[in-house]
C-alpha cells in the first residue's frame, strides 16, 4: 500500500486571477474547504502518513497555513524558493522524499470519498502490472467545466495521443508514479508532460478511467459557479 504522497501546490494561477493576486490557489475555497485542506483530507481518508507540497507562488501563506492547521498526517514543505520548477521539476526536485512509489495529486480538483474506491484500483492494477506510471482519467463529457480539451485517448489501458487526433479524455489530477522515470533526466525546469510523452512513446504511460463527475477549478468563472449558494 502506498503511504506517501505530493501535493503541486507551486503554480501562479492565473486563470484565476485577480483572486490569486494575494492569494495563492490552493488556499482559495470552495464552501468552508480550501482546495489545499479538502485535498489533505482526501489523503488521510487513503491513509497516506506523509505528504509533501511543493511551494514557490505566495508560498509563505501556504506555510502559515499548513503550519496553523493540524493534519492527521506528517507534511513536508519544499519551497522552490529562487524559481518555479514546473510541474516536472517540482517533482524530480522532491525525489528524496520518496524511495519507492507515491500518489502525486493536484489540489484544484474536488476529491471526494467516491475517489477512494478508483484509487484502491489504480494501485492494484500498478503494482499487479508493474506500471512505471499511472494516470487517473476522465472522459471530458464528464466534466464541470466543458470549455477544457481532451489531453489523451484510451486504449487497452494506456495512454495515448497523437496531433490532430479527436482527444477524449482528461487528466483528472491524480497519478502513481515510480521514482525510476526520473532517471535520466538532467533538467532542473521542466513540464511533466516531457515525462509523460516520453513513456507514451514506448506503451509506458498507463491510464485507468474514472466514472465519478470531475469537477476542477479550472477558471474565475467555473470557481464563482462551484460557490454560488
Amino acid at each position: 500500500m502506498i503511504k506517501k504522497a505530493m501535493i503541486l501546490s507551486a503554480g501562479f494561477g492565473k486563470r484565476l486571477n485577480p483572486l490569486t493576486l494575494d492569494c495563492p490557489k490552493p488556499l482559495l475555497k470552495i464552501g468552508k474547504e480550501t482546495l489545499l485542506s479538502n485535498t489533505i483530507h482526501f489523503l488521510e481518508k487513503c491513509e497516506i502518513k506523509e505528504v509533501i507540497i511543493n511551494v514557490h507562488y505566495l508560498a509563505d501563506q501556504i506555510i502559515e497555513y499548513v503550519n496553523k492547521k493540524k493534519f492527521n498526517l506528517k507534511i513536508n514543505i519544499i519551497n522552490e524558493n529562487e524559481k518555479i520548477l514546473d510541474t516536472g521539476g517540482g517533482i524530480r526536485n522532491a525525489l528524496k522524499n520518496f524511495n519507492e512509489s507515491f500518489i502525486c495529486i493536484n489540489p484544484d480538483t474536488i476529491w471526494n470519498l467516491n475517489y477512494l474506491k478508483e484509487l484502491k484500483k489504480m494501485e492494484n492494477k500498478f503494482f499487479l502490472n508493474k506500471e512505471k506510471c499511472c494516470l487517473l482519467v476522465v472522459n471530458k463529457s464528464k466534466s464541470f467545466d466543458k470549455k477544457l480539451k481532451g489531453d489523451f485517448n484510451l486504449k487497452n489501458n494506456l495512454i495515448k495521443r497523437k496531433k490532430d487526433e479527436n482527444l477524449k479524455y482528461v487528466y483528472t489530477g491524480l497519478q502513481i508514479i515510480n521514482p525510476k522515470i526520473f532517471l535520466n533526466i538532467t533538467n532542473k525546469i521542466f513540464s511533466i508532460n516531457e515525462v509523460w510523452d516520453k513513456l507514451i512513446e514506448k506503451n509506458e504511460l498507463h491510464g485507468l478511467e474514472s466514472k465519478i463527475n470531475f469537477i476542477h477549478v479550472s477558471t474565475l468563472d467555473v470557481y464563482k459557479q462551484l460557490n454560488i449558494k
